[in-house]
């Protein structure tokens, strides 16, 4: 249906765009440039009732369906071309209780929405490192963060999960109802249905000591095998990475670094300051540090996230590492030296801690004992450099393929999901995951996603 058609949702208490109306390019907007999908009709819902009325419309007029949460996905899975987009941002409440240390939020609030609400009773979680990220897509991920090691990853403190099924029907998700589907949702992405309520754990946390450590890119391998070799003794408290990346042209960055590249030691101590000065000493004194901004704060200062806007061209893609020799430093360090763009990063997230301690069949995100986990990303305002910097971080990502375990954190992806799926889950994990994938949407309705095929499909 194209044209004049104007679509209507029966009950619908939301509100329907389409082409032409106020709002709608607004509407279809992702955190990446690159994408410029147009969705025959965005339904932002206001209810679950309307998720379901959504999915129901979409089937009976035979229309793609997408799930836009935050928006922040790379791959901008968020918005379909001629399908129906079901718009979540109508759904953003985040209810604390503070005396029992949980939280209920919303499928379309994001990590700034939600660490503002949960921080102004001294209560967090892992969440997002950037705060326009959406609570939803990272979860249904598994949830990796700068507190990861201190607190599990964001599916780790989940303890029940609302859910729009791909027939309409709304059901609980936890480890007393529906606990295969459970299972799913910890990892499997949004391949099960339309989350429309998260319930999560809390912790105890306002006070941390961070900021980073600086150092000259020639220094980067150097910096590199000391944290690896501090990591690997740390307390789980000690949480954070390295980063290569340009320095901001920024008051705080002494003059001769501004604007070049540096190397970062991102420190997050999740744990009373005083104590973390003390476990953080032998780190900050290795150098030294051209700079070393350390100090302590909040934790929503950690969770404001470097600049990256909306609209910027967008690449990124991620490996665990099975371990970090010397010789693998030494690789990595000399692109520490010649960054893709001003906004490129390597992201070095240390592994160990909280997830670890996981099993690793309880959820359906797997990966928890790899030492390492790197993101390379870039970002850059010239559609025209597009091939040249995606092949270069491509270029960049290759040399360290003989360290890779194989797996990926699928949320650091920006394409080739599809073909990582099995060698991320793991053929027993995925073939479990297929399964309840043909219980759950036997017809592959939830496809716009990193797709998850039902196992009567897969197997054909």
């Amino acid at each position: 249906m194209t044209g004049n058609h104007r679509f209507a949702i029966q009950h619908f208490s939301g509100t329907l765009m389409q082409p032409g109306d106020a709002g709608y390019d607004d509407a279809r907007r992702v955190f990446n440039g690159m994408i410029d999908r147009r969705p025959a009709a965005i339904a932002r819902v206001a209810s679950a009732d309307d998720v379901a009325r959504a999915i129901r419309f979409a089937r009976d007029a035979g229309l793609t369906i997408s799930v836009y949460g935050g928006g922040h996905g790379l791959t901008g899975a968020a918005v379909v071309d001629g399908g129906l987009c079901i718009d979540m941002r109508g759904m953003k409440r985040v209810d604390v209780d503070p005396a029992a240390r949980t939280v209920r939020v919303e499928g379309g609030a994001n990590w700034g929405e939600f660490d503002a609400a949960t921080q102004a009773h001294g209560l967090a979680v892992t969440g997002g490192r950037n705060p326009s990220t959406g609570v939803a897509g990272l979860t249904l991920g598994s949830g990796s963060g700068w507190i990861e090691r201190k607190y599990g990853f964001v599916c780790d403190n989940l303890f029940k999960i609302e859910v729009v099924t791909a027939d309409g029907r709304q059901v609980v998700a936890s480890d007393g109802e529906n606990p295969d589907l459970f299972w799913g949702l910890r990892g499997g992405g949004g391949n099960f249905g339309v989350v429309t309520a998260f319930h999560l754990r809390l912790h105890p946390l306002s006070s941390v000591l961070t900021g980073p450590l600086m150092y000259p890119p020639q220094m980067a391998a150097a910096v590199l095998r000391n944290y690896r070799d501090f990591m690997a003794k740390a307390p789980d408290e000690v949480c954070g990475g390295v980063v290569f990346t340009t320095a901001p042209d920024a008051p705080f960055v002494p003059p001769p670094a501004r604007g070049k590249p540096v190397v970062l030691v991102n420190v997050v101590y999740a744990g009373d300051p005083a104590e973390g000065e003390k476990v953080l000493a032998p780190l900050r004194a290795f150098g030294p540090p051209v700079a070393d901004l350390v100090h302590p704060a909040s934790y929503l200062e950690v969770q404001a996230g470097a600049p990256n806007p909306w609209g910027n061209q967008q690449y990124s893609t991620a490996d665990y590492m099975r371990e970090l020799p010397d010789e693998a430093i030494e690789v990595l360090a000399g692109h520490a030296l010649d960054p893709v763009s001003p906004e490129t990063a390597i992201v070095i997230i240390p592994g160990g801690g909280a997830p670890s301690r996981v099993p690793e069949e309880a959820t359906a995100f797997g990966a928890r004992n790899a030492p390492f986990n790197i993101h390379y990303l870039a970002a850059w305002t010239n559609p025209a450099d597009n091939v040249k910097n995606i092949a270069r971080v491509k270029a960049i990502a290759a040399t360290m393929k003989p360290w890779a375990t194989g797996r990926s954190y699928l949320n650091f992806l920006s394409d080739d999901v599809e073909n990582r799926l099995a060698e991320s889950f793991g053929e027993k994990k995925l073939a479990r995951l297929q399964a309840l994938k043909r219980v759950w949407d036997p017809e592959n309705i939830f496809r716009h996603n990193q797709n998850i095929k039902p196992a009567a499909v897969a197997a054909e």
